[in-house]
């Protein structure tokens, strides 16, 4: 959750005490908004929550993919895996 009082700091702030933003980072968890000119232009995070970001975005990416092919077995919109491996065979001229 953002805190607006604390995550929102300027471009400058974080220039000046950039040793203190990532120790704030790694022990909060939490990323900063970065401004310019009172306009949020960037954001800063440890590695660490990013790294953790970055799977969970893998993992919903893994879950549609599961629901996408659900649903298509659902509408039929499949076909047998021998009828896809023949046709394979035939176009790439492949001999069993």
């Amino acid at each position: 959750m953002l805190d607006i009082s604390k995550d929102i700091q300027s471009l400058t702030a974080f220039r000046r005490k950039p040793g203190e933003f990532m120790k704030r980072l790694k022990k909060t968890k939490r990323p900063v908004v970065l401004t310019i000119n009172g306009k949020a232009e960037a954001i800063v995070q440890d590695a660490e929550s990013y790294q953790r970001l970055l799977d969970i975005a893998a993992q919903s990416n893994v879950f549609e993919a599961i629901r996408q092919g659900m649903d298509d077995v659902a509408h039929g919109r499949t076909r047998p895996s021998r009828e896809v491996f023949l046709a394979l065979r035939r176009k790439y001229g492949i001999r069993r």
